[in-house]
């Protein structure tokens, strides 16, 4: 045996043997976490509908003329017994208003308002936020965009849930916020980060550990957003109006989490790689405000998958036969392991499944996050929505 393996190959088994352990650890203890609660509520009796609170749901739309008629009555037609839809227009030039005022004329639930056209911040999505929040009657919120779609007439019923189950101090639930499938490249790499990051953030609020939510699909209480005096100190960052707003916000006791499929909105995804990358430019470019721990949390994953292909690397180049082999069969565990919690939770949210793409994503998204933050000072500022 001692012929078999150098002390370098020790070394270096020693090193992955640690970073798969890490790894192991981050997939079953969070990743899994969404599919964990799904068995947990299967059997749960469904919630009476005196159980349940009276909400107001906010989108702010800019210029949605065409995703309000295609979506808008998705969110009017649901099976809720008391609730409103507040749509604030922010300063569209399209004909978003006259879409909103024929709805308006069929339906009694649905309430309109608008973002001042003097009114000049960086980000207006959290003043248009914070004009729809002003405008709700009801205590419970929950946020959603003008060009998404939920999953059924549920939506709203298994959102509230979380409360309902969570208890008094619930004060914040999240939700996961897919998008539409379309057969190319660039749709199955954001189904695989979206889906990636939602059962990451979901899974660890799911154990106590909240620190963003997406504005797609989030609830939160009125009261909570006044107690907090709002987006205050988040207002001069182009986004955060949801990551931002929760990490400030939640700790271990007052989040939830809702991972069944009748929680899920669907929107449709960017269609070309500049979109894609503006997109992902604008959530990365305020991770840096997270909590210290969010941070330190959040950094241990890509950290420890780096030094796996690193070590892997460095395995092939110098290590032995027998080194090579057992770095490969760990390599391959890992992947086994990976396709398990991503696939089971793809199929039970309804979304695409993965197979050996996997590996060229799994090496690809953290390469193109961390040139995106590298890049992110050099580039000049814009007034993002």
């Amino acid at each position: 045996m001692e012929n078999w393996f150098s002390h370098l190959d020790y070394y270096l088994l020693g090193a992955l043997a640690w970073v798969m352990l890490y790894q192991c650890y981050f997939y079953l203890r969070y990743m899994a976490g969404v599919v964990r609660w799904q068995r947990r509520h299967a059997t749960e009796p469904p919630i009476a509908d005196e159980d349940l609170p009276k909400v107001s749901v906010i989108v702010c739309a800019r210029n949605e003329q065409t995703n309000l008629s295609d979506y808008l009555h998705t969110l009017l037609g649901q099976d809720y017994p008391c609730y409103e839809v507040i749509v604030v227009n922010d300063g569209s030039e399209d004909d978003t208003q006259q879409v909103l005022e024929r709805y308006a004329q069929q339906c009694n639930n649905l309430y309109i308002t608008f973002v001042p056209c003097e009114a000049r911040v960086i980000s207006s999505k959290k003043l248009a936020l914070t004009i729809g929040i002003k405008a709700a009657h009801y205590d419970y919120l929950l946020l959603t965009d003008a060009d998404c779609r939920p999953e059924s007439r549920n939506w709203i019923r298994e959102m509230m849930s979380g409360f309902v189950r969570g208890g008094e101090q619930t004060e914040v639930v999240l939700g996961y916020g897919a998008y539409m499938e379309k057969q190319t490249l660039l749709s199955s790499l954001i189904s695989y980060d979206t889906l990636f990051i939602g059962l990451q953030y979901m899974g660890m609020a799911a154990a106590g550990h909240p620190y963003m939510g997406v504005g797609r699909n989030l609830a939160y209480k009125r009261s909570t957003f006044f107690a907090h005096d709002g987006f205050r100190g988040l207002l001069n960052e182009r986004s955060g109006d949801d990551d931002l707003f929760v990490n400030k916000v939640t700790n271990r006791r007052n989040a939830a989490i809702v991972g069944s499929r009748d929680s899920i909105t669907w929107s449709p995804p960017k269609t070309s790689w500049g979109e894609w990358l503006h997109q992902k430019r604008r959530h990365l470019s305020v991770s840096h405000h997270y909590k210290t721990v969010s941070k330190l949390r959040l950094g241990m994953e890509p950290m420890t998958r780096a030094l796996l292909y690193a070590l892997l690397i460095a395995t092939f180049v110098w290590g032995g036969a027998w080194a090579m082999m057992i770095a490969v069969g760990l390599w391959w565990l890992r992947l086994i392991m990976q396709l398990s919690v991503i696939n089971t939770a793809a199929y039970r949210l309804g979304g695409r499944l993965f197979g050996i793409e996997l590996v060229a994503y799994d090496i690809a998204l953290p390469l193109i996050s961390l040139w995106i933050l590298l890049t992110q000072r050099f580039r000049k500022k814009h007034i993002y929505w």
